[in-house]
């Protein structure tokens, strides 16, 4: 198996350099939310282990809420260019150091402490950014194996609408084997590739094994002292959901149009939303361990391809900013905004609470889980007033037209394919896949 994993680079804006970097980042598009995959400053299209990338000004539309708390708000703007990968994160960037090096100069040339004589792989290293918590829709679904998954489902829909007639008189396993004789034949003759799987890298099975087995182990080592101060934190916590200031303004309809200009533009789209910690201790540890269960529970706990009860997303992540004071989350999911919204409010409400309820500006939560979300138009609006726009997105053209649904049917119609033989049952099953 190979793992995917992400990759984030980081650094402020020369504030005389904006409006050139952001002149730039047009460039790279067709335009608003059309990304050129053939740009001149980063080819995307020449990446193959790049599943989705964006670059992006941190331009937080929510800092006067601070104020509130009297929290300084002289933050930088700050650029970002991150991206859901196949393999290791250091081997990408240094492909992209090679690939695209006058490009990148000329992008981090409007950032502070760019030296334009500097070892770009080295600078992009210094700056990069780490997730606190992440999501992979389906861990080993490689570029390449969505290419070839979907090549293979077009191939048996046009060889079913050519046989339909011959086809519906037989048994599903008889359907079955007839496809898998098909498929034989075209990888044969080089009409059709399935790769086969790629060894998972030694590292990453023993770093994941220790991650799974380490937490749940310093949780219990720790549960004595936890378990002395959860009373205190508890009535401290619900103290503060009971007397925190509630910031829910209505939504500027100016700006929210101008986010609208970028968005649903594909079956799959892009969701960046920044904002705020609540100050305090209380906030911080429940912040943290909210999204330390969230990065546990999708990488050990939950099935393939969903994140709590949604079914949606490809990959997201949640990056601290500014000493743990601010926090970006990004997320590349199927079907409009709305619906992905209504997505987290109906199926994961209470892990929304618990991820966010720290939040600057979210609505009031209840004991850490219920509420908040609850209330769904202040939701949509703190959801709404903390997006911020995405300069530069792009997909890999493998996904093109497909939801994550879609890449799940097609790798269990492949793994159909390779089994030998099939019962009844799971023939009928297998078939109505197709």
């Amino acid at each position: 198996m190979t793992p995917q994993s992400g990759f984030m680079v980081l650094a402020p804006v020369i504030p005389v350099r904006e409006t050139e970097l952001r002149h730039l980042l047009d460039s790279m598009n067709d335009g608003p939310g059309r990304v050129n995959p053939n740009n001149a400053l980063i080819p995307f299209a020449q990446f193959e282990k790049l599943h989705f990338a964006r670059l992006l000004i941190l331009d937080d539309n929510s800092l006067e809420d601070r104020a509130i708390y009297s929290l300084p708000s002289d933050f930088p703007l700050e650029f970002a260019f991150l991206g859901d990968i196949d393999g290791e994160e250091e081997t990408f960037l240094k492909e992209l150091a090679q690939r695209a090096p006058e490009g990148l100069r000329r992008l981090f040339s409007c950032c502070r402490d760019f030296d334009p004589g500097c070892d770009l792989l080295a600078w992009m290293k210094r700056h990069r950014s780490p997730a606190i918590a992440s999501f992979v829709n389906c861990r080993g679904r490689t570029v390449q194996l969505i290419r070839e998954e979907a090549q293979l489902r077009e191939t048996l829909d046009r060889y079913l609408a050519e046989k339909a007639a011959t086809l519906a008189q037989m048994s599903p396993r008889e359907v079955h084997a007839k496809l898998s004789e098909f498929v034989a034949a075209e990888k044969s003759a080089g009409r059709l590739t399935l790769s086969g799987e790629s060894p998972t890298p030694i590292a990453w099975w023993i770093g994941n094994a220790l991650h799974m087995i380490c937490l749940p182990l310093l949780v219990l080592l720790a549960s004595p002292l936890l378990l002395l101060a959860l009373p205190f934190y508890l009535v401290r916590l619900r103290y503060l959901e009971k007397t925190d200031v509630e910031i829910c303004p209505k939504v500027d309809l100016a700006y929210s149009e101008m986010l609208a200009v970028a968005e649903d533009h594909f079956v799959t789209n892009q969701y960046t939303a920044l904002g705020s910690r609540k100050p305090g201790l209380v906030r911080l540890l429940t912040m943290i361990g909210a999204l330390s269960v969230v990065n546990y529970a999708a990488r050990h706990i939950t099935r393939p391809g969903h994140l709590g009860r949604i079914r949606t997303i490809h990959f997201a992540r949640w990056v601290f900013l500014d000493g743990k004071e601010r926090m970006v989350f990004f997320s590349n999911y199927d079907g409009s905004v709305e619906s992905y919204m209504d997505d987290f409010i109906n199926k994961t409400g209470f892990g929304l609470n618990a991820a966010f309820g720290s939040a600057i500006g979210y609505p009031r939560t209840r004991w850490f889980l219920f509420d908040g979300c609850a209330d769904e138009r202040k939701f949509k609006n703190f959801n709404r007033r903390h997006t911020i726009p995405t300069q530069v997105w792009y997909k890999a053209t493998a996904y093109l037209g497909l939801t994550a649904v879609d890449l799940e049917r097609n790798t269990r119609i492949r793994q159909g394919l390779e089994k030998s033989s099939m019962t009844d049952e799971q023939a009928r099953e297998w078939v109505a896949l197709l």
